[in-house]
């Protein structure tokens, strides 16, 4: 019994050596564990007091710079309002110019729409006086013919000699020939010249007279004439063949 009794005691030594041994162990973890969360807490404290700090001095800046810009606001504002100022007395400027300019430009096409209202009208009456007087210059100018024409009428009446009467047809018919010359009117050639579109008209054909008259004008049915190089009337002519 006391064999076992020592046995016993023994094993519960042992058993509380290790208990103990575990228990110190355990407690020296513990140990560095809170030993370590202290650090940590005091990094943390570290850091937060860092923070504030940190955010102290920004608020600080921030607030310094709020009051610099507000001081440097007032004291731009009197050079501000100078500006604006004259700024607007600048744009009154240019819109008092410009509605001068736009005040002139208005008179200037009035002026030029009047004027051309007067000159579309002045051309007008030119243009309807010209149409009702455009022969008068031509008028006047053929008068003196008919004038020698009458003359040679009355002379026919009284004339007793033919050749007299011949003889005033003819220079009534110079004259009037002359006339025409003056006015630019001039006769197209015709007989016995080759046949040429651009100012004959060919009425007929006829066996030619003689053999160099083939293919010619062999006889003259109406006159033709040019008004300054312009055919006004083609000559209708007969071809020999």
């Amino acid at each position: 019994m006391i064999k076992i009794s020592r046995e016993i005691k023994d094993f519960f030594a042992i058993l509380i050596q290790t208990k103990k041994i575990e228990i110190e162990a355990n407690l020296e973890t513990m140990k560095e564990k809170v030993e370590q969360n202290s650090e940590k807490l005091k990094d943390t404290e570290i850091n937060k007091e860092s923070l504030e700090k940190n955010e102290k001095a920004k608020a600080k800046t921030s607030a310094e710079k709020s009051d610099e810009k507000k001081a440097e606001e007032k004291s731009d504002e009197p050079e501000t309002a100078e500006k604006e100022s004259n700024e607007e007395a600048k744009a009154e400027s240019e819109e008092k110019k410009l509605k001068q300019q736009l005040s002139a430009l208005n008179d200037k096409y009035l002026r030029l729409t009047a004027e051309f209202d007067n000159y579309r009208k002045r051309t007008l009456k030119e243009k309807i006086d010209m149409t009702k007087t455009a022969g008068e210059d031509l008028l006047m100018s053929i008068l003196p013919v008919v004038d020698n024409f009458e003359r040679g009428i009355k002379s026919i009446d009284e004339a007793k000699e033919i050749d007299a009467v011949k003889e005033g047809m003819n220079l009534i018919y110079k004259n009037f020939k002359e006339f025409l010359n003056q006015k630019g009117v001039k006769e197209i050639e015709a007989m016995h010249k080759e046949f040429d579109t651009d100012v004959h008209e060919a009425v007929t054909k006829i066996p030619a007279p003689s053999k160099k008259l083939k293919g010619k004008i062999v006889d003259v049915i109406e006159k033709g004439y040019f008004l300054h190089n312009k055919v006004i009337r083609f000559a209708k002519v007969v071809i020999g063949e």
